[in-house]
């Protein structure tokens, strides 16, 4: 997910499900989604991500270590805030689940004026 052996804007669309939170470097793995997809096109992400409550918050991350020792996903990932981060440009976040902690991220690629 990191390093995707495609050329640049391949793809019209690109959907990922649970994938964030076991990516060792999700901003990369993010980076290489905006470069991969065309201008105008669409990134669809489905993901579990750290509740946004400060008690359940930190339980999440003093969890975290051993939950991706037994089973190699982070429950603490900030999944909206890497999006932004990467440069994609979120159009919509649907929260779903037991306290929004699985969204529906709905963003596009950030080209700028070359890509």
């Amino acid at each position: 997910m990191q390093q995707l052996g495609v050329p640049d804007n391949s793809f019209d669309t690109a959907v990922a499900t649970f994938v964030f939170c076991s990516v060792p470097d999700p901003v990369r793995g993010l980076r290489e989604l905006n470069r991969v997809v065309k201008r105008g096109g669409k990134i669809l992400l489905l993901e579990h991500v750290r509740i946004d409550r400060p008690i359940l918050g930190r339980i999440m991350d003093g969890l975290n270590p051993l939950i991706v020792r037994l089973w190699g996903a982070n429950i603490n990932r900030r999944t909206i805030e890497n999006v932004q981060r990467a440069g994609l440009c979120i159009e919509q976040v649907e929260h779903l689940g037991p306290m929004g902690m699985v969204k529906l991220i709905r963003a596009r690629p950030n080209k700028g004026a070359n890509g």
